[in-house]
């Protein structure tokens, strides 16, 4: 694990993380002077009966308390100033970073396990800076003042806890081994979970609508039960050490009394000493059991560090880095295919897409059709890069894919995918997508496009209604019409509408394919559709089968030669005619 990479998360908050740390010293100081001062107080000031002294002695513990409760809370503000800063710069860059993947890294990831490792993964770490910098100087400190003040005041008393020392510290080293793999596999538990709760709330009316919450329920409760057992697996062997630790610090506390009791009555030991001999035994086992509260809090962070560091040490699969002229923008929206073959895992045998060739200029409109898992959509998505082609090329504008920037090269095409999403915002916040700096009338006159103008109208807040997550608010069809909106305000050289239409009537469809040869009309139309209606007119025609090329021409072409496109053709006319 690159721990280097992470000093830029420490360095804008260096001051905090030296501050913390030594005002938790101050608090160290107090703590092992006080135990002083009450001996003093019990040898000199009440064996001689010396109340100045013993008023005196009272007023220094006093202000000894008062500056150690200064440092311990200015202590603990840098620390949490610093983790939860740090932490919040952490976060923010593995989301930069989870925006960079293209749709191949997301496969990698599921998306209950990035909302993890964004959330509870980055809260382990917070947590672990911030109990570090609160112990890392006061836990030692006060192991190490302790233990000298011991030795100062007693040594061979002392001999009792030196014995005991390595027996703890073998104690914690046999619980950090076993606890360590345990948080792995309890934070890939929560992934599971997380999982399962995003899909069920993002798909609650389905469940709904086919009564399948008992179902869900037994899903739910069985990765429930998962990261219950899994949890309780890695905190048992965290909640045998505090009882253990606490057994052998009462069997310290009780060894030193009884020598130290037996040093008193040979006059050998006063009082007041043992009582800060004592105080001292406890201070340097509770500072290893300090220790060991960080030190188990580091197993369980190092394993969410190391999850995350895998989403930033993540090789992007698509970027710039190779891109040959970033400055050059789609002009005239010219796509050509060739001899391309995809495979979304590069071990399979079998190709998505094999050797396609085929092109659209610019103007035209590509109609593709072709029977369900044909490789439609994976086509389209190769034109703005969302994937990238195994062998031949993808052109646009006579220019391979890979040599444009990400961004001049999407800002180019415009593309409605086949799953329609809208976010939470109004209307005009969701068709603004399309172009942040779009007037209200041009906003207006793409969804007229759309034919989306008339029923956002309705509303009583019309473009300013507000949308629910996903768009719930609003039927398929309106969803559909939106997004085309949106896409269409880009005013992309390239449109690609992914079986964009399937939720409107064909009355609709058509309004919105006839307002293309308007507003678009110099823009390059891809369309997919089930319907073959919606891709007749089309200038071009590509039929799909099994990742293949089966047909391409027009439609009097193909309803000549193409096997495949005769049999969708008439299977839909017959079925449209009986109805």
């Amino acid at each position: 694990m690159k721990i280097k990479r992470y000093w830029k998360y420490i360095r804008p908050y260096l001051s905090a993380f030296i501050i913390g740390p030594l005002l938790m010293i101050v608090e160290v100081i107090g703590e092992v002077a006080l135990p002083k001062f009450m001996a003093n107080i019990i040898n000199i000031g009440a064996a001689e009966h010396n109340v100045p002294y013993i008023i005196t002695m009272g007023i220094v513990m006093a202000a000894t308390a008062l500056l150690m409760m200064a440092g311990g809370i200015g202590g603990a503000y840098f620390a949490a100033k610093a983790s939860i800063s740090s932490a919040s710069d952490l976060r923010s860059d593995v989301f930069d970073k989870v925006q960079k993947f293209s749709f191949a890294n997301l496969d990698q990831f599921s998306t209950g396990s990035l909302v993890t490792r964004l959330t509870n993964d980055i809260t382990q770490v917070q947590n672990l800076v911030n109990m570090a910098l609160r112990m890392m100087l006061r836990a030692p400190g006060m192991l190490i003042g302790a233990l000298i003040m011991a030795l100062m005041m007693n040594a061979q008393l002392s001999i009792v806890v030196l014995v005991v020392i390595p027996i703890l510290i073998l104690l914690i080293a046999l619980v950090i081994k076993t606890a360590f793999p345990r948080f792995e596999i309890m934070q890939k538990k929560l992934d599971t979970l997380n999982s399962a709760i995003q899909e069920m709330l993002t798909g609650v009316r389905v469940i709904k609508s086919f009564v399948r919450g008992s179902y869900e329920e037994e899903k739910f409760a069985r990765a429930n039960e998962d990261l219950k057992e899994s949890s309780l697996s890695a905190f048992k062997v965290v909640i045998l050490n505090m009882p253990i630790m606490m057994l052998l610090m009462n069997v310290t506390t009780l060894g030193i009394v009884w020598f130290g009791g037996k040093q008193i009555l040979a006059g050998t030991m006063p009082v007041g000493d043992l009582t800060a001999f004592t105080s001292y035994i406890v201070q340097i086992l509770m500072s290893l059991m300090m220790l060991a509260m960080v030190l188990l809090q580091s197993s369980r962070a190092m394993a969410s560090l190391r999850r995350i560091t895998e989403v930033l040490d993540a090789e992007v699969t698509l970027n710039d880095e190779n891109c040959t002229l970033p400055e050059k923008e789609v002009s005239s929206g010219r796509v050509e295919f060739k001899d391309v073959t995809f495979r979304y895992y590069k071990e399979n045998k079998e190709a998505v897409l094999s050797h396609i060739s085929f092109k659209v200029e610019s103007g035209q409109i590509l109609g593709i059709i072709g029977s369900t898992g044909s490789g439609k959509t994976t086509l389209v998505q190769m034109i703005p890069r969302l994937y990238d082609a195994d062998q031949g090329e993808v052109l646009v504008d006579d220019t391979n894919v890979r040599d444009y920037s990400l961004k001049h090269l999407r800002d180019g095409v415009g593309m409605v995918l086949q799953k329609n999403v809208l976010f939470s915002g109004t209307i005009m916040e969701n068709l603004m997508w399309g172009d942040s700096s779009a007037s209200q009338e041009e906003m207006q006159e793409a969804a007229r496009a759309a034919q989306a103008d008339s029923f956002v109208s309705s509303f009583t807040e019309g473009y300013l209604t507000e949308l629910g997550q996903g768009g719930v608010n609003v039927s398929g069809g309106q969803k559909q019409r939106l997004c085309i909106a949106r896409a269409l305000l880009k005013k992309p050289r390239i449109l690609i509408l992914d079986d964009s239409t399937s939720a409107v009537d064909t009355a609709t469809e058509a309004k919105i394919r006839e307002s293309f040869s308007t507003t678009l009309k110099d823009t390059t139309k891809i369309i997919i559709a089930q319907r073959i209606t919606s891709v007749m007119d089309a200038d071009l025609i590509l039929v799909m089968d099994q990742g293949q090329i089966a047909g391409l021409g027009s439609h009097s072409q193909l309803l000549k030669d193409c096997v495949a496109y005769q049999e969708i053709y008439y299977s839909q006319m017959d079925r449209e005619a009986s109805a």
